[in-house]
């Protein structure tokens, strides 16, 4: 807990990255009560090895929290200390914007004046400051501790409840046999808790009796997310339980996944809260904000842990900044498992509003092969795939409260869900494509469509045209057709299902939803049965 800390260099096996140079790399985490910073050289091999760690405090969030607003004091601050970590990048040959990656967490994305802080930012600095959602830390956080699991087979047997109390929120995963069952963030936070408690004159206590409630609160919202049919384990991430395992196991190296004691945990806790802030600064070397959010914090883990009755905690050293490490690793493409966590996170929902399933899986499947059959035309990524098949998956999920207008539900209740993985504005056009997938074309006077940049507006249509085409090809809900193959010939596209003879009924389908793709693409749409010659 120091206000600028070098670690020692880190590797970290991830997945294969495309052979070349090493490259040298940095996140920024612009979070409640510091600006974090960490720079890496991504190996040819896969691998990245953490060079350097800075860490400065800056309070952004004791005043977004406080008035959602933070003051241009603190702007100028968060400037300042920007600025000179691009000297110390400079100094490490770090100069692209590509190689560097700013996110910001609660604080800026709860301020009202969040747009003038990042353009203040890039002004001073020339970095683009991305406020992630609550779904991209999820992500993330995913990401970073996954590998730490896999390691660690004795977690399998269970559920495992990874749990990060940060200065705004607690963000929690929970994990079984690898899949990601719930994702959740909680307005719980250490500095959160700080603040309920300014101003008041009370006892030691009293606080830590009004500290108690405000987390057991959070930790019944908790308890009502995981079901108590198994084994639970706990799985702890941020820097106050990294600095409790580092005061209460000597032999701790600081990167395994520790094994921390309970009872230890809560005295070492105890200790704290009887502490005023400094004694705390003056005992453990701490900045002043550390001293003041740490006992509050571990005050949360203890609890959650005596909660499920749990003897021990398991400390995981990875952060917000390795999950991005990560990230940049493998280009910003999810990879296969990610990919499955999203799906089985859309077909949760799905069966939430009963769903036809069979329905639903046939045209997502079919949808992803019209997607790969036309990269050359479409030319979208890997991603919007994944945001085609969720759409596909998910586009009748509306039935259920109207069926005349079940595809405008369709665009709400996708919009407003809780989908591992999507960030809001992915929601929004998984829902959008889910919202075309029958009647009118999108107009500008659409709710949210008009709103979005000409680029997304475009992939959003080239998606939902796609769906259409798989809808119709399952229009007999049937499953009949599951191979396609798609040519492009005299100006149109010919989709030929093999193993059929007859697809009349097909046929009739396609006639009626194609205009959309035809109006996109610039091409009519034939179905042929039979092999593809």
């Amino acid at each position: 807990m120091s206000k600028l800390k070098a670690s020692p260099p880190t590797e970290h096996p991830i997945s294969t990255v495309p052979p070349g140079t090493v490259r040298t790399v940095a996140v920024i985490d612009i979070g409640a009560t510091s600006i974090r910073m960490a720079i890496a050289e991504i190996q040819p091999n896969g691998e990245f090895r953490t060079l350097d760690t800075l860490v400065q405090s800056v309070e952004l969030g004791r005043e977004a929290f406080d008035n959602r607003r933070l003051s241009r004091h603190s702007i100028e601050r968060s400037a300042s200390v920007l600025k000179r970590y691009k000297r110390v990048l400079r100094e490490y040959g770090v100069t692209s914007p590509k190689d560097v990656r700013v996110v910001a967490t609660t604080a800026v994305r709860e301020a009202i004046n969040r747009l003038a802080f990042a353009d203040r930012i890039y002004v001073a600095t020339g970095f683009n400051v991305d406020p992630i959602d609550e779904a991209e830390v999820s992500r993330i956080t995913y990401m970073g501790v996954m590998p730490h699991l896999r390691a660690h087979p004795e977690l399998a047997d269970g559920k495992s409840i990874v749990v990060e109390v940060g200065g705004g929120n607690t963000e929690m995963l929970i994990v079984r046999g690898g899949n990601v069952l719930h994702s959740q963030s909680f307005r719980l936070g250490s500095l959160r808790l700080v603040k309920t408690l300014e101003g008041v004159r009370a006892s030691a206590p009293r606080r830590r009796a009004m500290l108690e409630s405000h987390i057991r609160r959070t930790v019944l919202q908790i308890t009502d997310a995981i079901k108590n049919d198994t084994a639970i384990h706990l799985i702890a991430l941020g820097g106050d339980m990294r600095f409790a395992a580092h005061q209460l196991l000597d032999d701790w190296d600081g990167n395994s996944l520790a094994l921390l004691p309970t009872a230890k945990l809560e005295k070492l806790t105890e200790k704290l809260l009887s502490l005023n802030e400094d004694a705390i600064v003056k005992r453990y070397n701490a900045s002043f904000i550390e001293a003041e959010t740490v006992g509050p914090a571990l005050l949360s883990y203890t609890l959650l842990a005596k909660h499920f009755e749990l003897t021990n905690i398991h400390v995981c050293d990875t952060n917000l900044r390795d999950g991005l490490l990560h990230d940049m690793a493998v280009g910003g493409t999810w990879t296969a498992d990610f990919r499955n966590q999203i799906v089985r996170s859309a077909l949760s929902l799905g069966r939430k509003f009963n769903f036809d399933e069979s329905h639903a899986r046939n045209v997502a499947e079919l949808a992803r092969k019209l997607f790969d059959q036309l990269r050359g035309e479409h030319g979208l990524d890997d991603r919007h795939e994944v945001l085609l098949f969720v759409a596909a998956l998910l586009h009748e999920i509306g039935m259920m409260v109207n069926v005349r207008s079940n595809h405008k539900h369709a665009l709400y209740l996708i919009r407003y869900s809780e989908l591992f993985g999507l960030s809001r504005d992915e929601l929004l056009q998984v829902g959008l494509v889910a919202r075309y997938h029958r009647r009118a074309y999108p107009q500008p006077a659409h709710e949210a469509y008009g709103t979005l940049p000409q680029s997304e507006r475009v992939m959003v249509s080239k998606l939902a045209a796609m769906l259409r085409l798989a809808i119709a090809l399952d229009d007999t809900r049937s499953g009949r057709v599951r191979e396609i193959r798609c040519v492009i010939e005299s100006k149109r596209l010919v989709i030929n299902v093999p193993g059929l003879d007859d697809v009349s009924l097909e046929q009739v389908a396609m006639r009626e939803n194609s205009g959309f793709f035809r109006d996109t693409f610039g091409l009519p749409v034939l179905l042929r049965a039979g092999k593809l010659e």
